[in-house]
């Protein structure tokens, strides 16, 4: 008997702002199909779903869990899943994709969590499909967050992150109460590489062996490789590329820090390697990038392969 191809996966990035690293998408464009894509996905940051109207089926590698309207879902990054409606239906859902870390760092470093190791293993491991009914307050504290991003009042960034750190509290202790309970603790789902994934996002600017990632996720030098390409469609060296190219556009854009001091903040040793692969990936030296857009805060930066396109070019 053949074997069963596996599930094509796909790598979703956003860009987060900077200042504020926290984006909500919402609206009648972010209705979901009753069709399942037939493809699984991960995103580089933590996805926060609310469902506010319909049902459906929330598809994970090796199972599925059915959500109604009211239900809040938490997916952390780098584990695959997809979404499709009810039959007959198309489900209208809030989804909010942040950093924690970097979100309430400036206000509460979360080092000072005592718990902070369970703190650390829920936001790279943790899948749950929790009620309206069964958790009222992670509904209201979601659907308030919600609220307040879409409004901007003055100040709405204290109100989110304040709402975030409330939020987190709320799902450590029912992660603490249920995390032997494999219906909302889906470790297993994570993908074979998200070690390596996680390591490059937090080292990106160092230099180290990519055999070092290798042994991170328990796999030989040349599986490790092949397996890598085979999920993300490029390397780990490549992936490290975009992400100190990631940077140092944030940097261009948002701050008056010498080209220079850039290019080796981000890890290049000299700044002709850094304006090459500067000018490869956006097509404008760093100079110019930086006359065109450090006026600009808020827009996606990347546009290469695997980097997800503003909402009116594609659906969740």
């Amino acid at each position: 008997m053949a074997k069963p191809k596996p599930t094509p996966i796909e790598y979703r990035n956003y860009a987060l702002p900077p200042y504020f690293p926290i984006v909500l998408v919402t609206g009648e464009n972010w209705r979901i199909s009753e069709v399942p894509s037939g493809t699984l996905h991960f995103h580089n940051c933590l996805e926060i779903g609310l469902c506010e109207s319909d049902s459906g089926m929330l598809q994970l590698a090796d199972r599925s869990h059915p959500f109604q309207e009211g239900d809040v879902t938490f997916i952390a990054s780098d584990i695959p899943h997809t979404t499709y409606s009810s039959p007959g239906t198309a489900s209208k859902w809030s989804y909010i994709f942040v950093n924690i870390e970097d979100l309430l760092s400036p206000y509460f470093p979360l080092e000072v969590i005592s718990s902070k190791d369970m703190l650390q293993n829920m936001l790279r491991n943790y899948t749950a499909v929790l009620s309206r009914n069964d958790y009222p307050e992670v509904y209201q504290l979601v659907k308030s967050m919600v609220e307040e991003m879409k409004q901007k009042d003055p100040n709405f960034q204290f109100s989110v992150r304040g709402l975030m750190l409330s939020l987190i509290t709320k799902l450590m202790n029912i992660y603490d109460a249920r995390k032997n309970d494999e219906d909302i603790h889906l470790h297993e789902n994570a993908l074979a590489i998200a070690p390596a994934l996680y390591y490059i996002r937090k080292n990106f600017m160092l230099d180290f062996p990519m055999d070092d990632l290798a042994a991170l996720c328990n796999m030989s030098p040349s599986h490790f490789r092949r397996t890598f390409k085979g999920i993300m469609g490029f390397s780990a060296m490549d992936y490290t590329k975009q992400m100190r190219m990631k940077e140092a556009s944030i940097l261009l854009r948002t701050t008056e820090i010498s080209i220079l001091d850039i290019s080796e903040e981000v890890g290049f040793h000299s700044l002709s390697s850094f304006n090459h692969h500067f000018m490869e990936t956006f097509g404008m030296t760093p100079m110019k990038y930086r006359k065109q857009l450090s006026c600009i805060r808020d827009k996606s930066v990347l546009k290469c392969t695997g980097w997800l396109p503003s909402p009116e070019e594609s659906s969740l």
